[in-house]
């Protein structure tokens, strides 16, 4: 300040008073106002730019909100209210300072299982499971049933009691179908020597716990001699009887004359 008397060095200052001996030319040099915005973003995402980011007065910034690969955005808070679930906010003729924070979720999806009757499957109905997990189901027929075939997305999977989707990273569909278990039968082989009969005859098929009944009859002049079941007599019979059968059996009649 030569040729100045008065002091406006010790601070800058809006307005300042100094004695001229003469004249004098005044510089007045200004720079643009700046707000600082914070930006950040929580677990499994991005926002861009990041941190604290500088911002001339009135100018506009956008923010640039990634979810990480299976994750979605859950909300972004800007000045710590909710602008709900976006990918991208921009601040326009900034004025002050802001905040702008996003936070992420794992993405879920639904594996929807049913079984028909006669059987189940567990869990059973809308199964929310995270992505990249995996899920197992059990498959149970009731008694006297069998699992038919599960379905898994529509395609046959085969009569399968268990199925585990694994690393899901989509919906999908399970489901079971259940049908009958079909009776065991067992074979009662019926033979007759000559001379007689034994009725019925021949290869005769018993179901699993039934009885059969076989009649031993001889020829006129004739008499039954003896009866063999699986080998063994049981004597001069003219009726024999299986009862709860649960393997197969011969019976084996001969005859003599009288």
């Amino acid at each position: 300040f030569t040729g100045w008397t008065g002091d406006c060095s010790s601070e800058l200052t809006a307005t300042c008073t100094l004695t001229m001996d003469g004249n004098k030319l005044v510089t007045a040099n200004f720079v643009i106002d700046t707000f600082t915005i914070t930006a950040s973003a929580g677990a499994n995402g991005s926002i861009s730019p990041t941190g604290t980011v500088t911002v001339d007065y009135g100018t506009d910034q956008t923010f640039t909100i990634t979810p990480n690969t299976g994750y979605h955005v859950v909300d972004v808070l800007v000045d710590g209210v909710s602008v709900g679930v976006v990918t991208s906010y921009t601040f326009t003729n900034v004025q002050t300072d802001h905040t702008i924070a996003a936070s992420f979720a794992i993405d879920t999806f639904t594996i929807t299982a049913s079984a028909g009757a006669n059987g189940s499957i567990t869990p059973t109905g809308a199964v929310s499971v995270n992505y990249g997990a995996d899920q197992t189901f059990n498959i149970t027929s009731d008694t006297g049933y069998f699992v038919a075939d599960v379905l898994v997305d529509g395609v046959s999977m085969g009569a399968l009691t268990s199925y585990t989707f694994t690393n899901i990273q989509a919906d999908h569909t399970i489901a079971a179908s259940f049908d009958l278990v079909p009776p065991v039968e067992y074979t009662i082989t019926a033979s007759a020597g000559t001379n007689g009969s034994i009725a019925p005859t021949g290869a005769v098929t018993v179901t699993e716990g039934a009885t059969q009944t076989f009649n031993i009859s001889a020829n006129t002049g004739y008499h039954v001699v003896d009866v063999l079941v699986d080998g063994v007599s049981v004597g001069a019979v003219t009726s024999y009887t299986f009862t709860d059968v649960q393997a197969d059996h011969t019976i084996a009649a001969s005859f003599a004359i009288n």
